[in-house]
């Protein structure tokens, strides 16, 4: 991680959403302080197309405009940005970042995906990032300088003498003395808006803490909003649990309704604040793991196994069959189709716990 002098932060996403735009409607801002450069990494193509309309217009007013991504730049890039491809291995593909810089003016936000997430109401709006953000002019040159450094084999010479150009023009032109008096009011501003907007937590439910139903799901997982694949690994943990056939008739039990709450509570009691699940059927389970494990995702495996088969002791008649399967994947949407394949291979089997397949070796959806 590049050093600003700073010390490094841990913030979620939905924070830094509001820094990244502040410093996009700067740039945006009619000033004659230019020229400007403005470099952008998204990560990811579908995080750029939310914001493209913004950066069609910065581009169109800034001398330089950079955005970068992992793969190819997208064909919709606006007119006057210089796309840049990113390689999934390399360390700018970890980076959210945001620079504007002028003669007289600086903003950066220069944030690392650390691949965790905390306690939100998405995934994307938990995800977790380490890094820094500021309102300083030298910092952002610092930045322009670095970015310029690392990408300048895959800028075009055009771009190259354009940001030298800028650079240069920053160098001889000293910084602001009141840039830290400035950036104090827009912090205390910042954490003013935290207090009174704090993150939403899950909706509440009636049924075990976590499980979510289908409009929830599709909230949470961000099929309704903007996310992507490639950055977040979830580990999928599907569960069937099934009781002897016909032993409701043949022990007379009255108590159904308390027995389907208790096979709930003992599905989802494993699960941990960042946790959610969904019941896809009368006897099917999906639990979904941010930032966790195939190893720990089978220990969980292992846990449901266990709290459904201390119901015994509620319910001596009945003995549960519970069969799980178990993956990681940073695909958007979740492969629950593949999830719930595998869950009634492994029932159809008699095994207790199949795995799927590493995502790169899966070919097709198919049976452990």
């Amino acid at each position: 991680m590049p050093q600003s002098g700073r010390t490094p932060q841990r913030s979620t996403k939905r924070s830094l959403v509001a820094v990244s735009h502040a410093i996009e409607r700067a740039a945006l801002a009619t000033a004659e302080d230019g020229p400007l450069v403005v470099f952008a990494l998204f990560q990811r193509r579908p995080y750029f197309a939310r914001e493209r309309a913004v950066y069609e217009r910065i581009a169109a007013s800034a001398a330089v405009t950079v955005v970068g991504m992992v793969g190819p730049p997208p064909p919709e890039l606006p007119a006057g940005a210089y796309g840049v491809m990113l390689d999934e291995a390399e360390e700018l593909a970890r980076e959210w970042t945001v620079v504007a810089l002028t003669p007289r003016f600086g903003a950066t936000l220069v944030a690392y995906d650390r691949g965790e997430v905390a306690p939100a109401v998405s995934l994307e709006a938990g995800r977790l990032f380490e890094g820094h953000w500021g309102f300083r002019r030298d910092e952002a040159l610092h930045e322009v300088i670095r970015l310029r450094a690392r990408l300048a084999d895959r800028l075009p010479e055009s771009a190259r003498s354009r940001l030298d150009e800028v650079v240069a023009r920053v160098r001889d032109i000293p910084a602001g003395p009141g840039e830290s008096r400035a950036e104090a009011a827009i912090r205390m501003l910042a954490a003013r808006g935290e207090r009174a907007h704090p993150p939403r937590q899950a909706e509440p439910v009636d049924t075990p803490a976590g499980l979510l139903d289908e409009p929830g799901l599709r909230r949470w997982t961000g099929m309704d909003g903007v996310t992507a694949s490639g950055t977040l690994p979830v580990a999928l943990v599907g569960v069937r649990v099934d009781e002897p056939a016909g032993a409701p008739e043949r022990f007379g039990r009255r108590s159904a309704a308390r027995e389907t709450q208790a096979v709930l509570a003992a599905v989802t009691g494993v699960l941990r604040p960042v946790d959610r699940a969904i019941r896809l059927a009368d006897n099917e389970y999906l639990l979904m793991l941010p930032a966790l494990h195939e190893q720990g995702a089978l220990d969980v495996a292992g846990q449901v196994h266990e709290a459904v088969g201390g119901l015994a002791r509620s319910y001596p008649f009945v003995a549960f069959g519970v069969h799980a399967a178990v993956t990681v994947t940073d695909r958007r949407p979740l492969p629950v189709a593949d999830v719930r394949h595998a869950v009634e291979w492994a029932a159809r089997e008699g095994v207790p716990v199949a795995t799927l397949a590493p995502e790169p070796a899966r070919v097709a959806a198919s049976a452990p």
